[in-house]
């Protein structure tokens, strides 16, 4: 039996959180953290009502957590394949294939 939509949108938010956090973990006190479980809440459903806030937060929490995963993405791709300043010409050659001549000696 698997979670429901919504808790499986809260354990991958609180996921990428913890993945973009500069500590190696959060804790459930961090504000950022308290904020997201205080929304969740705010906004839960019971059976006995039917709400359209639910549909929004569902789509604001789906929209975040696209948006915290693709910014760790980007910087992933961009620390991967970032520029390294000036390089020599036999660096250049020998990224594009070519071998320069040596010196007959």
């Amino acid at each position: 039996m698997g979670l429901p939509p919504a808790l499986q949108t809260f354990r991958r938010l609180a996921s990428e959180v913890r993945r973009s956090s500069t500590c190696s973990k959060i804790h459930t006190e961090s504000p950022v953290f308290k904020y997201i479980l205080e929304q969740y809440r705010r906004y839960r459903v019971t059976d006995q009502t039917l709400c359209k806030a639910q549909a929004e937060m569902d789509h604001l929490a789906r929209t975040y957590l696209c948006y915290l995963s693709s910014t760790r993405r980007a910087n992933e791709i961009h620390e991967q394949y970032k520029g390294r300043g000036e390089r020599t010409v036999e660096d250049t050659a020998n990224i594009v294939g070519f071998k320069l001549p040596h010196d007959p000696k």
